[in-house]
């Protein structure tokens, strides 16, 4: 008697189906688990460890509650929040501009504009320094055409030079959705409402934004992300009495070699960023789910 040989069924899958696919994440999950998991769970150890290598929660309640690290948090909220706003602005400006008054060159502009998304960061600061620096070209000239001080751009070595370079470099990463957004938005409403005499400021407001908001909460919130986490910048321009938490953790880890310190900050640092994209994937969804009533 011939006996049928049946591949056991899971659920309606079969057994074998299962195991390949166990397979094909093994491969995916190690290599993840080496490359990311080990280095958070190494920081996390080093954060909780005390001078004897004993579990300890001094490292961490003598860094978070120094007047330095609360000084770093509140200058990385500054210069990120403010940064963000400014290349939304700068962002949706252009945007509106590439798409409702076009003009020629616009497609050569908006070339030049995606070049800045190779570029490493650190580049742009260099660059604004190699110009607008105490012995940068701009400043020279204007020393010698004008009798400036040479020094009037000391600007840059501070809190509006860090934000500076950071909107330069950053817009365009706000630029990208708005571009994208407007692709979704329906040309005929726009000249619907302009026929029935509707001003651009009104067009603008009831009928761009609420169409460009899901591009504009992806967009400040990846510039959020990003400029609170940035390093390049801040270590190439060298500014004064503005210590952010990327610049702390390479202060405390390479000069003052406190690891434990410094995997504090590491650790505060990840679990802000992991929040914040938390936030920003939640108010996406709800955003997207109250345009699509």
């Amino acid at each position: 008697m011939n006996r049928l040989l049946i591949t056991p069924i899971v659920r309606g899958v079969p057994r074998s189906s299962i195991l390949n696919r166990v397979l094909r994440l093994a491969l995916p999950v190690c290599v993840l688990s080496v490359l990311l998991l080990y280095p958070l769970a190494h920081m996390a150890a080093a954060a909780f460890k005390g001078a004897a290598g004993e579990f300890s929660l001094g490292p961490a309640t003598r860094m978070l509650g120094s007047p330095l690290f609360l000084r770093a948090l509140l200058h990385t909220f500054e210069i990120a929040a403010t940064a963000t706003i400014l290349c939304l602005l700068l962002g949706l400006a252009l945007a509106v501009l590439f798409n409702l008054a076009p003009f020629r060159g616009v497609q050569v502009l908006g070339r030049v504009v995606d070049t800045y998304l190779a570029f490493p960061s650190f580049l742009i600061a260099l660059s604004l320094t190699f110009l607008y620096g105490n012995a940068g070209l701009v400043t020279a000239l204007f020393a010698r055409l004008f009798g400036a001080d040479p020094h009037a751009a000391s600007f840059l070595y501070g809190f509006w030079g860090v934000v500076l370079a950071e909107v330069t470099f950053y817009t365009p990463f706000v630029l990208r959705p708005l571009l994208a957004g407007f692709q979704s938005l329906d040309p005929a409403q726009i000249e619907m409402a302009s026929s029935l005499g509707e001003k651009p400021w009104g067009v603008l407001r009831r009928i761009v934004l609420p169409a460009l908001l899901p591009a504009l909460l992806a967009g400040g919130s990846l510039c959020l992300l990003l400029t609170i986490n940035e390093f390049g910048i801040m270590l190439v321009m060298g500014a004064k009495n503005v210590i952010t938490l990327p610049v702390l953790i390479y202060s405390e880890a390479v000069q003052q070699f406190d690891y434990s310190g410094a995997s504090v900050i590491a650790l505060g640092n990840a679990m802000l960023s992991f929040g914040l994209f938390a936030l920003y994937r939640t108010s996406l969804t709800g955003l997207s789910a109250g345009l699509a009533r």
